[in-house]
């Protein structure tokens, strides 16, 4: 796609001037395309403005400074582009909950807010992978039977193999035939992180709870509202959706995200772990 390679000329200007005063003027220049015409396309594309990539590049950079650095404070806002302390700290505490000095004291390299540079992979991926704006979607009540289990979000895979051993003693399976991996909310979004270990239910939707073998739980999803994200291609890839949903899509949402399991379904749009025409959904709960 011609536009990517323009894209990723502006990126490149960007990210070699994230402690510069550049104006968006000069990123359009830099892509090759004129002002109306880049503005329109990276945020239909990408799902954000350019300032606001700006933005959030300086502070996922600072972020970065905080926890792998001895700099103070003060001098890592003012080589963000703040004019102060106290400015940096708001537009911060904006993005990741938290102030500076406790993100820092934390030392957790956390999901919400973690704006990666953009690189030529990323940005195939978000613009042939992901649906970048979400399906808004009431669910009713749905049952899940299957395996509960702890494991870090680069091993979830072992979960699902576990599951498939014992999938087939399951009874009361519903006609649907979905899968689902369900992660655990424990209050800590905060501090969540791609070095945790998750707990995850991996499991099959099924009519009722009656006569399950031992060893299986249940898991009743509840229902709710959801914004639905359809993840398409290798799952090998999936981190990268979740990058694009912590951050991007919840810096910009107006949505309220809610306290809620958020969960990725299988129907019979997934055709295997490394297929490039596979889809699943993530639902990501929302108030």
């Amino acid at each position: 796609m011609e536009y990517l390679e323009a894209f990723e000329r502006a990126i490149i200007y960007m990210e070699n001037h994230l402690d510069d005063a550049i104006s968006v003027h000069e990123v359009a220049s830099a892509s090759g395309y004129s002002y109306y015409h880049f503005t329109r396309i990276f945020q239909s594309v990408l799902g954000e403005s350019v300032g606001h990539y700006l933005k959030k590049r300086r502070l996922s950079r600072a972020a970065h400074k905080l926890l792998y650095s001895e700099r103070k404070i003060i001098d890592i806002a003012l080589e963000s582009g703040f004019d102060s302390a106290q400015t940096f700290s708001r537009a911060f505490k904006s993005v990741y909950q938290v102030s500076p000095s406790t993100y820092r004291n934390n030392r957790l390299d956390v999901f919400r807010g973690n704006k990666k540079e953009i690189d030529r992979s990323f940005l195939h991926h978000i613009s042939s992978n992901i649906t970048v704006q979400p399906q808004i979607r009431n669910i009713g009540s749905i049952y899940v039977a299957g395996i509960r289990g702890t494991a870090k979000l680069d091993n979830i895979f072992s979960l699902w193999q576990q599951f498939a051993q014992q999938q087939s003693d399951i009874p009361n399976g519903h006609p649907s035939c979905r899968t689902f991996g369900i992660c655990e909310y424990k209050g800590d979004t905060e501090t969540a992180n791609y070095d945790m270990e998750v707990s995850e239910v991996i499991g099959m939707e099924v009519l009722t709870y009656d006569d399950l073998p031992s060893g299986i739980v249940t898991r009743t999803i509840p229902a709710g509202k959801f914004a639905v994200f359809t993840h398409k291609g290798p799952l090998a890839d999936i981190l990268k959706t979740y990058q694009y949903i912590w951050g991007t899509w919840a810096l910009l949402t107006s949505e309220t995200i809610d306290e809620r399991d958020d969960f990725e379904l299988y129907d019979e749009r997934f055709t295997g772990r490394e297929n490039a025409d596979s889809a699943i959904d993530i639902y990501i709960p929302i108030k």
